[in-house]
C-alpha cells in the first residue's frame, strides 16, 4: 500500500495523530490471524492539532510518551498518516519494462509536471498499480505528493517522544486497509459501493470504496466537538465536563431531547450532504452500505438513524471483530473505542505488508 515513507519493518505501532487525541494500535500475526496486543488512547493538548496539521510538537510527544506508557508496548517502531487533504495523488502511466530504480529515476525526473509544488519542498513515494488497460506495455503508477513540513513535522514529534518513524502514510489508505478486516462482517460483497463516514471530533471523512479500493475521499468542518461545545454551553460545564459526562452519562433529564437529538439530526445531515457531493461527482447514484467510524460513530441509536433516514444498511466500524485480543488490553474499553481506531488499524497493518 502506498505511504510516504517506507522502510521494511517487523512490527509498527499504529500511531494515529487525530486533532484532539493520540490513539496507539499494536497487532500481531499468527497463521494468518491477527492479535491486538496494545492499545492507548490519550487527549492532546488543546490547539495541539490545528487542521490536521501539528502546531505543538512538544504537547504532541507529551501525549505520545502517555500512550506508549499506558500500553506498555515495548515497540519504538510507528506508522503515521498525513490528512488526505495534505496529499496530491495522480495516476499516471510508465513503461511496463522497468524496474523499480528506473521507474522511481524516471519519476522523479518527471515529478514537476504533475506536482505544483517546488520538489524540494515536496516528499514523494509511488505504488504501481497493475497493467494498463489503455497499453498492455504500460503499468498504471499511483504518484503521491505531499508538502515536506506535513511529515516532518510528525516524524519530529515522535523523535522527541524516543520513537522512530518507519513508515508516513495518507488516512484515506488507512482506512482502505483496515476496512478489509469489516468487509466480510457486513456482508460486502465483491464489486458493491462502500461509504466510510469518519466523524472525528473537529473534522467528518467520506471515503466511498468499490472493490475496497478508494475511489472517492472529502473532509469537511464537522464533529463531535459541537456536541461538547454545546454541552458546556447549556449546563456550564468545563471542557473536560463536557467530554466525559458525554461518554459517561449523568447529564440532566433534557439533555437527550434538547441536546442529542439536535447533533443526531446535524451529523445525519452531514452525511446526506457528503454522499450527495459524492454522486455529483461521479457516475454513481447510491451506495450499497454506510460504515459509520469516528468518535462520534458508536453513539447510541445514531447507526439505526441513518439506515432508517437514508434508507441504506448501515454499520458501526470495528475492524477488531475477527481478531483475538491480548489479556494485557481491556477488550471492553477497545470495543468503544473501535470505531475510532479505524487509521490506527491500518497503520498497525503496515506490518504485515
Amino acid at each position: 500500500m502506498l505511504g510516504l515513507a517506507k522502510n521494511k519493518q517487523t512490527t509498527v505501532l499504529g500511531l494515529d495523530i487525530s486533532s484532539t487525541s493520540v490513539k496507539l494500535l499494536e497487532l500481531s500475526q499468527s497463521g494468518g490471524n491477527f492479535c491486538v496486543e496494545a492499545y492507548a488512547v490519550a487527549s492532546l493538548p488543546p490547539n495541539a492539532i490545528v487542521e490536521k496539521n501539528v502546531n505543538d510538537i512538544e504537547g504532541v510527544a507529551d501525549a505520545l510518551r502517555q500512550v506508549i506508557y499506558q500500553s506498555k508496548t515495548r515497540q519504538k517502531n510507528t506508522a503515521v498518516a498525513v490528512a488526505g487533504s495534505a496529499v496530491i495523488t495522480k495516476m499516471i502511466t510508465m513503461d511496463a519494462e522497468l524496474n523499480d530504480d528506473a521507474l522511481e529515476a524516471q519519476i522523479m525526473a518527471e515529478a514537476d509536471q504533475y506536482i505544483p509544488y517546488p520538489l524540494d519542498e515536496v516528499a514523494i513515494d509511488f505504488e504501481v498499480q497493475g497493467v494498463s488497460e489503455e497499453d498492455p506495455n504500460l503499468v498504471d503508477v499511483l504518484l503521491a505528493a505531499c508538502r515536506k513540513e506535513n511529515v516532518d513535522l510528525r516524524v519530529d514529534a515522535l523523535e522527541l517522544a524516543g520513537l522512530a518513524a518507519k513508515v508516513v502514510d495518507v488516512e484515506a489508505y488507512d482506512l482502505e486497509r483496515a476496512f478489509e478486516q469489516i468487509a466480510k462482517s457486513i456482508s460486502c460483497d465483491q464489486g458493491e459501493t462502500v461509504a466510510i463516514v469518519d466523524i472525528g471530533a473537529t473534522m467528518t471523512t467520506l471515503s466511498v470504496l468499490t472493490d475496497c479500493r478508494t475511489v472517492y475521499t472529502r473532509e469537511q468542518l464537522f464533529g463531535g466537538r459541537q456536541l461538547t461545545e454545546e454541552i458546556q454551553r447549556r449546563y456550564g460545564m468545563s471542557v473536560e465536563e463536557a467530554g466525559l459526562a458525554k461518554k459517561q452519562g449523568g447529564l440532566p433529564d433534557d439533555y437527550e431531547q434538547e441536546v442529542l437529538a439536535p447533533f443526531q439530526e446535524a451529523v445525519l445531515q452531514q452525511v446526506t450532504r457528503s454522499l450527495q457531493f459524492f454522486f455529483s461527482s461521479s457516475q454513481f447514484d447510491a451506495v450499497d452500505h454506510i460504515v459509520l467510524a469516528g468518535g462520534v460513530a458508536a453513539m447510541t441509536g445514531l447507526a439505526s438513524l441513518v439506515e432508517e433516514k437514508l434508507g441504506t444498511p448501515t454499520s458501526i466500524a470495528n475492524p477488531f471483530i475477527d481478531m483475538s485480543i491480548s489479556p494485557k488490553v481491556d477488550a471492553g474499553a477497545l470495543e468503544n473505542d473501535a470505531p475510532a481506531l479505524m487509521i490506527a488499524c491500518g497503520l498497525a497493518l503496515r506490518s504485515f505488508d
